[in-house]
């Protein structure tokens, strides 16, 4: 008789669905020759000079272990960019944490803040892994819907109408996947005072700021009384197009971030000596190309949203990352049905925004990080569909 493996999964975990990006790209694999507005990921090449950076580094011979925290040529490069760009100060020796990409930055912060039966706040639709992240820690997932009506920002009221007693954390990420979402600053010094007022630490993912299209990006770690109570999350993943590299870092006060510290020491131990040093390039000289790439992006959103709007499908202009977030209600089909049905009949795939959690049903992500060509052809595509 074989062994049932299945009974030995831990409770926790065996509870957790799958991601709904994951199940649906399992459908889209099956179409080689489709037309995908679904990855989350740039179609840029990382830049040569960063690529050269790596080749360099290799030739070296930079294969060794690094320090737990990471390169300190690396921190301090972490440490003036975050104070140029975001404008606060962060001492390299031991207020930076460079990590396997953001996400194992947030599960370093969730990990070593967080007791079993504490609450974590966190706005939806959200990026696929917040709430599993939270589950893992054994905490309780509280969610604040970020509305349409909003653009997908968040109301204050709606924050304090969700905080219960024995919130201890409150994830922000603004620029918002998979919306598209901001937050002013007149916004975050209302989450600043409330965060005070109810003594909760905030976890702010920033891996989108550089990709803000209109206004300036603020952290709220800038705030007055919030840099001492925030754990600031950024990478190279999205802006700098470094997403195989897997290159994050968290920023925060020292004893946050020498917690986190110990829980990346006894599991990841550090990030790759080739992506850090791949990271120093980009730090050092990866402005110009920051900006091309961006430029283009918004040319592809303005274009995309356009073309939404016109064939009646209501889609908000957002001010940050390289998605949008259209509303598909008047089409009368569900998130999910609209994007199977398109993927089968047009080849065109974007993600049903219930895999962003339930706030994003009636909603789909179309990512506007694939090339002008192929989202012309893409919304060609969808008009075709909503004809039928």
């Amino acid at each position: 008789m074989s062994l049932d493996s299945s009974r030995f999964v831990a409770d926790h975990v065996g509870s957790l669905p799958k991601s709904g990006i994951r199940d649906f790209f399992a459908l889209v694999s099956q179409r080689p020759d489709a037309i995908s507005l679904a990855i989350g990921e740039p179609d840029f090449v990382t830049p040569w000079h960063i690529r050269e950076a790596a080749i360099f580094a290799l030739e070296r011979g930079k294969t060794s272990y690094t320090d737990n925290l990471g390169l300190i040529r690396l921190r301090q490069e972490i440490s003036s960019y975050v104070e140029d760009f975001f404008g606060v100060r962060y001492e390299p020796q031991d207020q930076v944490l460079v990590t396997v990409g953001v996400s194992e930055a947030l599960d370093l912060a969730l990990r070593a803040l967080i007791n079993p039966g504490d609450k974590v706040m966190y706005h939806q639709p959200c990026y696929v892994s917040y709430n599993p992240s939270i589950k893992l820690v054994h905490a309780t997932a509280i969610g604040v819907a970020a509305k349409s009506e909003n653009a997908f920002s968040l109301d204050i009221e709606d924050i304090k109408d969700a905080w219960e007693p024995g919130v201890k954390v409150f994830i922000l990420n603004f620029p918002t996947n998979p919306t598209g979402g901001t937050a002013d600053k007149a916004l975050l010094q209302e989450i600043a005072e409330f965060a005070i007022e109810k003594d909760m630490l905030i976890i702010s993912d920033e891996i989108y700021s550089e990709l803000t299209f209109e206004g300036e990006h603020t952290s709220i770690a800038t705030l007055p009384g919030m840099a001492e109570r925030t754990i600031l999350l950024h990478g190279f993943s999205k802006a700098f197009a470094m997403t195989g590299f897997r290159i994050g870092y968290a920023c925060g006060p020292v004893p946050l971030i020498d917690a986190m510290m110990k829980v990346h020491q006894y599991s990841m131990l550090c990030a790759p000596i080739l992506s850090q040093e791949t990271a120093i390039e980009a730090l050092k000289n990866g402005a110009p190309s920051v900006r091309a790439m961006r430029s283009k992006y918004k040319r592809r959103r303005d274009f995309l949203v356009e073309r939404l709007n016109g064939m009646g499908i209501p889609c908000h202009l957002p001010r940050g990352s390289f998605y949008v977030f259209p509303d598909i209600r008047p089409s009368g089909k569900s998130s999910k049905d609209f994007a199977t049905g398109l993927l089968e009949s047009q080849n065109v795939a974007l993600v049903p925004g219930t895999a962003f959690g339930e706030d994003g049903e009636g909603f789909v992500r179309a990512s506007f990080a694939s090339s002008y060509d192929n989202i012309i052809e893409a919304c060609n595509r969808i008009e075709r569909y909503l004809q039928h």
